[in-house]
């Protein structure tokens, strides 16, 4: 059975301003634990249906969209991002807050959304795969964006493994190496979205 969203999915705004408090209270807690801090500035947070319903929920409250056809324009771009079994989904920021720094890093951080990796504990390295889509918009070759859509896919056995724990997640690029170990909420998250019941 997909995960993606549908309309039935999205409320109207004004059912929406009735749930958002409580919806949004509960999807900064969950944020919470599918958010993964590597090294200095870079930040992963990886998504699953709920999170890609929260953007598409306040993107049509932002934008005031009221039609059928625009909110569909937005599940057709967000339901990419929403993993399906086997699959892991992330959005990666480049957390840089001055124009100095970003004029200086972000030229030095190109292919980064190709240098991402999960290191599980039985030596299997499974580097991501940047979204195809988002990928293509990305123009400039000499200077990266702050923000990138990749995912991760995994075979049943490198499912168990990462379920057996523990896992690393990295960054391995020429200008920016670091590494995590995931803690025990975010595996959990992630091995729901990895499992075919989650």
């Amino acid at each position: 059975m997909t995960r993606s969203l549908t309309l039935d999915d999205i409320v109207d705004n004004a059912a929406y301003e009735d749930e958002r408090d409580e919806f949004r209270t509960r999807i900064i807690a969950l944020k919470k634990r599918r958010r993964i801090g590597v090294g200095e500035f870079v930040t992963l947070v990886f998504e699953n249906r709920e999170t890609m319903r929260f953007q598409i929920q306040e993107m049509a409250r932002v934008e005031r969209m009221d039609s059928d056809a625009a909110i569909e324009g937005e599940l057709a771009v967000y339901n990419k991002l929403i993993p399906e079994p086997g699959s892991l989904s992330a959005t990666l920021f480049i957390e840089l807050t001055s124009d100095e720094d970003l004029r200086s890093w972000l030229p030095k951080l190109v292919g980064i959304e190709k240098s991402i990796e999960l290191r599980l504990s039985d030596g299997t390295v499974i580097v991501d795969i940047p979204e195809a889509d988002h990928e293509a918009q990305l123009t400039r070759e000499e200077i990266t964006a702050s923000v990138h859509y990749i995912g991760f896919v995994l075979t049943e056995s490198e499912v168990e493994a990462f379920a057996a724990g523990p896992v690393e997640l990295a960054v391995n690029h020429s200008e920016y190496q670091a590494s995590v170990t995931l803690g025990g909420e975010t595996t959990a998250e992630l091995l729901a979205d990895l499992r075919a019941d989650g």
